[in-house]
């Protein structure tokens, strides 16, 4: 498949080491197409991944956050996958109460052997993202102008940043943001 343009939806995905993560490279080496939008991080269970994470992935730009596990009851950890769910749960729940719809997080079931449902699965999120539009904290397109205030002292500070003649502090903290958030 081709590379994302930058109209594609970014999509998180935070992947089970032992399956989720096993049947993306499954899919991978078996030469298996679905959309490139998704930017993979291993995790060694799905119950590891913490609320935050998903919020800050959508501060930081994403458009949806794809969480991959084990099949319930077979969690290398016992119970983690049961962990993500109820955690899930509630997350949509405070997403929704937030006015971000609780459908740009998929939290899906997929084991080392099932390449194919991981590459249904993500091709159904990518489009169900898609369909939803940008995210709520989406970047602006490239090469797009930034909204500038229209007056007081930030005015002037954000017409120089734009222009290029940011002082060094500044552009330090933009790129400690950037180093915080890759997605």
């Amino acid at each position: 498949m081709d590379e994302p343009g930058p109209s594609d939806p970014r999509i998180v995905a935070f992947l089970c080491r032992w399956c989720a993560g096993s049947g993306a490279d499954l899919a991978g080496t078996s030469r298996m197409q679905y959309p490139p939008n998704a930017i993979p991080i291993r995790v060694n269970c799905s119950g590891r991944v913490e609320p935050e994470w998903v919020v800050e992935a959508l501060k930081a730009g994403a458009d949806g956050v794809f969480i991959g596990g084990c099949h319930p009851g077979d969690c290398h950890y016992v119970s983690g996958n049961y962990k993500a769910r109820r955690r899930i749960h509630l997350l949509r729940r405070v997403l929704a109460e937030l006015g971000i719809e609780p459908q740009r997080v998929a939290l899906e079931w997929v084991s080392a052997t099932e390449a194919a449902r991981f590459t249904r699965l993500m091709t159904d999120f990518v489009a169900q993202v898609r369909a939803l539009g940008p995210g709520p904290y989406a970047r602006p397109p490239a090469g797009a102008e930034p909204e500038l205030a229209t007056a007081g002292p930030s005015a002037t500070a954000t017409a120089t940043a734009s222009s290029g003649a940011a002082r060094p502090a500044e552009r330090a903290a933009e790129r400690a943001a950037d180093r915080r958030a890759p997605w």
